[in-house]
């Protein structure tokens, strides 16, 4: 199956022209999908609230048509451009193996032939992140999870999500992506944000030990960082940056998050204040790709009304699912963040 080819349009003496030159594009996402949870108790998680006595009434007609919902807004990130649903989607607060299986054969996205990376993760929560991928364009090569040791103040283990990284060849070419879900920001944005820097400092770690495999390698991490683009965990240990020239001169990870954040656009809401916390950044590799190879070209937020609450005390917000204790019929508290991938023709 070939990648869809985007064409360049100019303007010559008032007509337009179509050069020859056609280029291939991916978009590559992430997706929080808020509590994708089978209908199941689970006795070793802590998911009551979604099953079918629990606080959420969470049935099986529920869970199918959370199943449909989410499958449907995946059909339609980056479709606009690139005609296919992404090459490859993050995933967080997705319960286990089954709730993926059962997504990935969900009509609309089916025929996409998703294949599925996932581990199960200590979350108290059972909360876990993935990857999912169109095996017709992505072929793993290797992937593990790393686990997040952190602890509270009497040393007691705090149990959270693994961060999963993922190496394959996306149309040939070798490329690593990075899925996490970074500690919440329950008890306040300061009082958590060490756990955050924590998770900042091993994300770190992993993304230095590919360099020092591949001094150029091609790495993309993606996922809820529960932290917007400024903040320390980015800003001091990351040292992302949103500007193209400083990232290729200084060899520095490029955000390009920080640009529509600074911009008003949001990932999340909360008191009335939009938030960044899903973000997609990059080794600065993917900014300078010449010739037959995969580099970057734009990042967006993907809001379309569809997602957007219509009325009432959250208009304007993203249609999350649950609201009061009921399932809304609608979608995530989150809305997808995304990036374009393109590369020249084969020679």
């Amino acid at each position: 199956m070939q990648p869809y080819v985007l064409y360049t349009l100019l303007v010559v003496f008032g007509q337009w022209i179509w050069p020859q030159s056609p280029y291939e594009i991916h978009t590559i996402a992430f997706y929080n999908v808020e509590n994708l949870f089978d209908a199941l108790d689970d006795p070793k998680t802590d998911d009551d609230d979604r099953t079918p006595n629990g606080k959420d009434k969470w049935t099986e007609k529920v869970y199918q048509k959370k199943l449909t919902n989410t499958a449907y807004v995946i059909r339609q990130i980056g479709s606009s451009v690139s005609e296919k649903p992404p090459v490859l989607i993050g995933l967080c607060e997705v319960e286990n193996r089954k709730v993926l299986e059962d997504l990935v054969q969900q009509p609309i996205i089916e025929p996409y032939g998703y294949g599925i990376i996932h581990f199960e993760s200590p979350d108290e929560r059972g909360i876990d992140v993935a990857l999912l991928y169109r095996k017709s364009s992505f072929v793993p090569e290797h992937f593990r999870k790393h686990l997040l040791y952190l602890y509270n103040a009497k040393r007691e283990r705090d149990y959270t999500r693994d961060q999963l990284v993922v190496t394959g060849f996306l149309g040939g070419e070798r490329i690593h992506i990075l899925v996490n879900h970074w500690p919440s920001r329950s008890g306040g944005q300061a009082r958590s944000a060490p756990y955050r820097l924590k998770a900042a400092k091993l994300n770190n770690r992993i993304i230095d030990s590919i360099n020092r495999l591949d001094p150029t390698a091609k790495i993309i991490s993606m996922g809820d960082f529960n932290d917007d683009p400024a903040d320390d965990a980015f800003k001091k240990v990351l040292r992302t940056t949103g500007h193209k020239n400083i990232a290729l001169n200084q060899g520095r990870l490029y955000n390009p998050m920080e640009g529509l954040f600074k911009k008003g656009y949001g990932s999340s809401s909360f008191r009335d204040r939009w938030h960044m916390l899903d973000q997609i950044y990059m080794t600065h590799f993917w900014l300078n790709s010449e010739g037959y190879s995969w580099r970057y070209w734009k990042a967006g937020v993907f809001q379309p009304p569809f997602l957007i609450t219509p009325t009432g005390r959250y208009k304007g917000y993203p249609f999350r699912s649950f609201s009061g204790g009921r399932f809304t019929n609608g979608y995530s508290d989150h809305f997808p963040v995304y990036v374009y991938v393109i590369r020249n023709p084969i020679p």
